[in-house]
């Protein structure tokens, strides 16, 4: 292991928000007194960024933001609550909970995330308490579902392989345990609990793996099980392929470096792919997790953020160094990667009966918008399954929704009530819109530069029609609209993505895997919808004609040269 870290280590002075951790207490500044503060429905910045690391935000609606200010009144402050659920798992006892807060605290919706947690819009500051309160009651929590720390560990639903996934669920949740911040601090501001002072001794081992200034940037983990890479375990820091033979277990796949922020006229950030770089057995999946974040919390740049995932620590040091690293760390080597294949990166919708004869139904949530419309009593029909339900749901990294492990005698009930509400799997949705995908955007993200949630469903109307014309209904291409750069929906991975780059302006990018192991490549810059007709309509047209028995619209464009392809992050902008 090398000791003398100054030649590695970017050189600058460290960020601001390196300082706001370091006189944070171990993360607790101080929230108790801005959230005690009657005067204004926000917090100060630096209270804002510590929040983060409790599973919150402060955004402010931005649809009424010109309007407020005319008024000469404050932003429309509000907090969004990340509620996290390894591995996307949760019981009906859970889901009814979040419906009751999302509709008593918040604006009325539920956001199913594409990282598996819950996502509540709209709750007030004065309502903070009580909804971290009842969430905690109900046996779940936020801590760390943001922040510079690992967040929610992403595990593929897998409701076929009801054994496997059993087993793949259990370590995606001992990871998300092991692996989350020890500070007391979460308990002592949201629960009430006393500060126990100690020694100073006591207190330097409040985070023993993280240390008093957690991580440089936030850290993702994710576990996909082969044939199916819905997780898209390449975009995670680390990600474990599980490695099944005769149908059991054996170990898994370690995966480095993956991520897909960058910023719009930035060169030097990118989206980048992990890369597998050997094999561990289950006992040893905990050790290699914390080793790795060790040597991000150690060499990442902590002088400049937009730099400081740990793609960037690994293409700066390089993989073999960061290889070497690890193995040291942990003191025996990692084995040789072993045989694995992926076929796809998407949800198999409607009911599928799993090998322990319990059934599984996998609805479509646009989006991942947990709401009641006028023609479709989504919420309302979720929080009546619920009631009656007697296994758990799963929601999956495509923003979908799985009821799963439902009793044969209870499927028939369920039947009817997903019939009464007109609840659909999806499939009469064309094939492009069940492979879809959008983050929030607009108006509550603060770093949003175009709408995305809001609109991807409009703009996918008027592709459906092209996608008609061409006979193109039921091919499955992954399309996803981010409205900003920094990539929440995993745009750099879809066949066709939009990301935000002005209102109503998008930069337009083709030809990533369909299994999620090759990114895309830049097309059209700063094109509105118009253009994005204009532009698509030729290449799908040309695709429905020219395209080889069983290939992909991401392999066809690539073929045809509309782009070239990328298997690095290194090359995503040559």
């Amino acid at each position: 292991m090398i000791k003398d870290k100054s030649t590695l280590t970017p050189e600058g002075p460290p960020s601001d928000v390196e300082r706001i951790k370091s006189e944070s207490d171990y993360l607790r500044g101080t929230l108790v007194e801005t959230l005690n503060d009657p005067i204004s429905a926000g917090i100060p910045d630096d209270d804002n960024r510590l929040m983060k690391f409790h599973g919150s935000y402060l955004q402010d609606d931005r649809d009424l933001r010109n309007e407020r200010q005319r008024q000469k009144l404050e932003p429309a402050y509000q907090f969004m609550v990340r509620v996290r659920a390894p591995g996307g798992v949760a019981t009906p006892e859970q889901w009814l909970v979040m419906d009751d807060l999302a509709r008593k605290y918040g604006n009325g919706t539920l956001k199913l995330t594409t990282r598996q947690a819950f996502q509540m819009h709209g709750i007030l500051k004065w309502n903070m308490k009580k909804s971290i309160q009842e969430i905690n009651a109900a046996l779940m929590d936020t801590l760390a579902a943001c922040g510079d720390v690992n967040r929610n560990v992403m595990c593929n639903p897998n409701p076929y392989q009801s054994e496997i996934h059993s087993e793949v669920y259990e370590w995606s949740r001992k990871l998300s345990e092991y692996l989350s911040p020890r500070t007391r601090a979460y308990h002592e501001i949201w629960l009430d609990e006393e500060k126990v002072a100690g020694s100073t001794e006591a207190e330097e081992e409040i985070e023993p793996m993280y240390g008093a200034l957690y991580l440089p940037r936030k850290f993702k983990i994710g576990i996909a099980v082969p044939p199916s890479n819905d997780v898209d375990v390449f975009s995670q820091d680390l990600g474990f392929i599980a490695i099944l033979e005769e149908g059991k277990l054996k170990g898994f796949n370690v995966a480095i470096g993956g991520g897909m922020g960058m910023t719009h006229g930035d060169k030097e950030t990118y989206p980048q792919l992990s890369r597998v770089i050997g094999f561990c057995t289950p006992d040893k999946i905990l050790n290699v997790a914390e080793k790795v974040i060790t040597i991000q919390r150690d060499y990442g740049n902590r002088s400049v953020r937009k730099y400081a995932r740990f793609k960037y620590t690994i293409d700066n040091l390089g993989l073999d160094f960061i290889t070497r690293e690890i193995n040291e760390r942990l003191g025996w080597n990692l084995e040789e990667a072993r045989p694995y294949h992926f076929d796809h990166n998407g949800d198999r919708y409607g009911w599928v009966k799993g090998i322990n004869g319990n059934w599984h139904l996998t609805l479509f949530i646009q989006n991942g918008r947990i709401t009641d419309l006028e023609d479709y009593p989504l919420m309302t029909g979720l929080r009546e399954i619920a009631k009656i339900h007697t296994g758990d749901f799963r929601l999956s990294p495509n923003q979908n929704l799985v009821i799963a492990n439902v009793k044969s005698e209870k499927k028939n009930e369920i039947v009817e009530l997903i019939e009464k509400h007109g609840l659909t799997d999806g499939k009469h949705y064309s094939a492009l819109r069940r492979n879809s995908m959008a983050c929030v955007a607009l108006p509550t993200c603060g770093l949003a530069m175009a709408e995305a949630e809001r609109y991807l469903p409009v703009l996918l109307g008027k592709i459906e029609q092209i996608v008609g014309e061409s006979g193109l209904h039921e091919e499955e291409i992954t399309i996803r609209m981010s409205g900003c750069p920094n990539g929440c929906s995993r745009p750099a991975l879809a066949e066709i993505a939009f990301i935000g780059k002005a209102p109503g302006k998008y930069n337009m990018y083709l030809g990533a895997g369909f299994s999620g192991d090759r990114l895309n490549k830049l097309y059209k810059e700063n094109i509105g919808e118009e253009e994005i007709l204009e532009t698509l309509r030729p290449i799908l047209s040309r695709y429905a004609k020219e395209r080889e028995e069983g290939e992909r619209f991401g392999d066809y464009v690539i073929r045809a040269g509309f782009v070239k392809e990328v298997h690095s992050g290194l090359d995503f902008h040559n």
